[in-house]
């Protein structure tokens, strides 16, 4: 249920993987085994969940994302 709400609401969420590097995004989709994290800017990220030590609310920005976002210039 957490990570269904972490994707529905597209939260970005820092990751520990267990190697220690962390990475950064929303979860765009996940099943039994993986999760899709998505990030602007750089390629998207298929984890296996065995390989993830920790998930933190809050990315780098800190801003929540919102899926109808307006990007309008001015």
């Amino acid at each position: 249920m957490y990570l269904k709400s972490l994707s529905d609401r597209q939260v970005p969420i820092s990751i520990k993987l267990r190697d220690g590097e962390v990475v950064s995004g929303w979860i765009e989709y996940f099943d039994d085994m993986m999760l899709r994290l998505t990030r602007e800017g750089k390629p998207n990220l298929f984890i296996y969940k065995s390989q993830i030590r920790t998930i933190t609310e809050g990315g780098p920005s800190g801003q929540r994302r919102s899926p109808n976002r307006n990007e309008s210039a001015g």
